[in-house]
């Protein structure tokens, strides 16, 4: 299969301008496409123009590297013969082992000039913990937002990490000095939903652990990122304010049964699965 590169070969606006292609390519076939991860947040932030320049400043990987490893991509299982169709038209080259594997939950495919890959999710994230998106086209997360996943589900990917690494936590910082946090979104494609977040994460007591543990390794980097002048103080104003919005709303929410028994063991038991990276 090809040699993919670290990080992916082109420009920030021109890798954008690929992936925003491959998302109206599948549209005008019917298809549901959206992007997450690092370049979903960079998308949903260019009008904020101080979180690129934080972004710029701290890096993700570490300072000084590109921004963007590969392409993550989420779309619907029902769909998957037509998405294959659409990178079949672009000129992608399919990994025909992990498709032929995981092509119910996941599919890869490489760009032409060999610059970038592809990850596509199919109806889920499902890793430390799970993400769902729905399996209807119409009435699942896809349509909640385009080109780009909803921020809600931005932040719900990054809080479900169990080994969460620098880059995730640089992007919540980033997503929260951009976004505002709100008690219910309502339509609002800028802000993020934290009663949705606590609603979900109520019966969930191991995906909410993990959510307030991400949240606090969030805030402790912030607070080195101000100590090395990295962050203006009124930008990790902004942000702090922001977690703690979210962080309220987590422990505010009447909890379930579910919730609630599983609380009663803790950590004493295993509350997150092991995720092992698929080698490619």
């Amino acid at each position: 299969m090809p040699n993919e590169p670290s990080f992916v070969a082109l420009g920030e606006a021109d890798f954008l301008r690929e992936a925003r292609a491959i998302v109206d390519a599948a549209q005008a076939q019917g298809t549901s496409l959206r992007i997450l991860g690092s370049l979903g947040i960079y998308a949903h932030s260019l009008h904020v123009p101080e979180t690129i320049s934080v972004l710029h400043r701290v890096g993700r990987i570490s300072e000084g590297t590109p921004l963007f490893t590969d392409l993550d991509l989420m779309g619907y299982a029902s769909q998957g013969r037509s998405i294959s169709r659409v990178f079949d038209s672009l000129g992608f080259k399919p990994d025909d082992m992990i498709n032929g594997f995981f092509g119910d939950r996941r599919l890869v495919y490489y760009e032409g000039q060999n610059r970038f890959h592809v990850d596509i999710f199919l109806d889920r994230l499902e890793f430390s913990h799970d993400v769902l998106f729905g399996k209807k086209p119409g009435n699942g997360r896809l349509e909640l937002d385009s080109p780009t996943i909803s921020l809600t589900d931005m932040v719900l990917e990054k809080l479900q990490i169990h080994r969460i690494g620098r880059k995730d936590l640089v992007d919540l910082i980033v997503l929260f000095l951009g976004h505002d946090v709100k008690r219910a979104a309502d339509g609002d494609r800028e802000a993020i939903d934290a009663g949705h977040i606590a609603d979900l994460l109520a019966d969930d007591w191991g995906f909410w652990y993990e959510s307030t543990q991400n949240l606090g390794k969030s805030r402790q980097l912030l607070g080195n990122f101000v100590a090395e002048g990295k962050v203006p103080a009124d930008f990790a104003q902004r942000i702090e304010g922001r977690i703690g919005k979210l962080e309220a709303a987590l422990q505010s929410v009447p909890k379930g049964r579910a919730w609630q028994k599983r609380a009663k063991v803790g950590t004493a038991k295993r509350w997150f699965r092991e995720v092992e990276e698929i080698v490619r």
